[in-house]
């Protein structure tokens, strides 16, 4: 059974956001998207960028770009996207790939991708984390990107601190 994130009072932030969301399964990506801008303005971000990407093998290099641009740079980068499960090893090994490409962007830019591709099997699956606001994964996505961009902006400014636990 599928269990509603434990999410934390939303942290505030004046910081711009950059969310690279698929078109592919649109009716499933669009209600995750929508969930996680609205997390995002309701915090107090500054900007919220929304980059489309045709699928979820493109939205590293979506966000790769976004990550080492030099100017209009974001706290994190939310990456929203469905994978079918079927009967071949395909959404498999795309949902590999994506998952190392966006931990090397993270850990090459500092700039956190939070990953939110998820491999779905079934359409009760898709709905649940995609649709119902009580376990839609683009809250969850929202919620963790601004945690991780505090934690990190207390850890490049020292004596900043904000507990988070």
């Amino acid at each position: 059974m599928l269990k509603a994130p434990t999410l934390k009072d939303p942290l505030r932030t004046d910081g711009r956001f950059a969310i690279v969301c698929s078109r592919y399964n649109a009716e499933y990506t669009d209600p995750m998207l929508d969930a996680a801008r609205t997390v995002l303005e309701a915090a107090g971000a500054s900007f919220v960028e929304v980059i489309r990407v045709p699928g979820a093998f493109e939205i590293p290099m979506a966000a790769s770009a976004v990550a080492r641009r030099k100017r209009s740079r974001v706290r994190a980068i939310l990456c929203l996207g469905v994978l079918w499960q079927g009967e071949t090893s395909h959404a498999e090994q795309i949902g590999s790939a994506v998952t190392r490409a966006l931990m090397d962007i993270s850990l090459a830019t500092g700039i956190p991708c939070i990953h939110e591709v998820l491999t779905i099997q079934t359409e009760k699956q898709a709905r649940q984390r995609c649709i119902d606001p009580r376990t839609n994964r683009g809250i969850e996505a929202a919620h963790a990107a601004l945690e991780i961009s505090e934690a990190l902006a207390s850890i490049r400014t020292p004596g900043s601190e904000r507990q988070t636990l």
